[in-house]
């Protein structure tokens, strides 16, 4: 049946790259699962590709907005309404990046996209999993997390930033109540947020870094731990890459 089976997991950003990848992963431990996103087409094609049966469903919903999230956990009954595994992916980034050109409007829709969602998704999954004293949220975040590389623009790395000691701050909070929390970041994983780097990458360059696979597995790794263990952070990069 798979490490997983009995599983209920939730993946956010999950039509394409990372979370696809990890959504594939898990369906094959034997989870349930459910990827969220906010473009049902999209979905439905990821979906299709999965071929997950009666043990994958998809929802279209905007993870920075209160109400649709708390909408999609309102019936407890259903996926996802228990949520054993949450998969915080979701993340967004934009050509003009640098600091001279961000506007109030650009600030505030990187921050929604990779700290706002990723708060309004826990905090929706955080009361079934203290009530049931279990629980795992991963959090993929970025190197720009935990480097402030210009390449990754102000913007960026301060949601990135912000979203690091949200993790680390409601970790310490909730390590009481069975709750395990792990950040992952990963270097440059080829995935569709590279359409929006300032400056494309050479086909040569691309064969160098992560693909979606090598962060999901990853994942998959922390969650599957048995519930002694914990992973606060880990960090992925390609192996011609350096960390300083």
């Amino acid at each position: 049946m798979g490490e997983l089976a009995g599983k209920c997991v939730l993946v956010t950003g999950g039509g394409s790259g990372i979370g696809l990848a990890v959504a594939r992963l898990f369906l094959e431990a034997g989870a349930t699962v459910t990827i969220v996103g906010r473009d049902a087409d999209k979905l439905r094609k990821a979906a299709d590709t999965l071929h997950g049966g009666d043990r994958l469903f998809y929802r279209a919903v905007d993870v920075t907005d209160t109400a649709a999230v708390d909408g999609l956990f309102r019936d407890g009954t259903t996926p996802p309404g228990r949520v054993d595994i949450l998969v915080n992916n979701a993340g967004a980034n934009i050509k003009a990046r640098t600091f001279a050109e961000l506007t109030p409007e650009s600030w505030d829709y990187l921050l929604g996209a990779n700290l706002r969602g990723a708060f309004l998704c826990t905090r929706a999954v955080l009361p079934q999993m203290r009530e049931r004293k279990d629980g795992v949220i991963v959090y993929v975040n970025s190197i720009s997390g935990k480097r402030s590389n210009p390449l990754g623009g102000v913007g960026y790395n301060a949601a990135k930033f912000g979203l690091r000691g949200m993790a680390m701050g409601m970790a310490a909070e909730e390590r009481g109540n069975g709750i395990r929390v792990t950040s992952i970041y990963p270097g440059e994983v080829d995935t569709p947020i590279l359409e929006h780097r300032p400056k494309p990458l050479s086909e040569e360059h691309r064969r160098t870094i992560l693909l979606p696979e090598d962060v999901a597995k990853a994942v998959l790794f922390v969650a599957t731990l048995p519930a002694r263990a914990a992973v606060p952070e880990l960090v992925i990069l390609p192996s011609n890459a350096q960390y300083v």
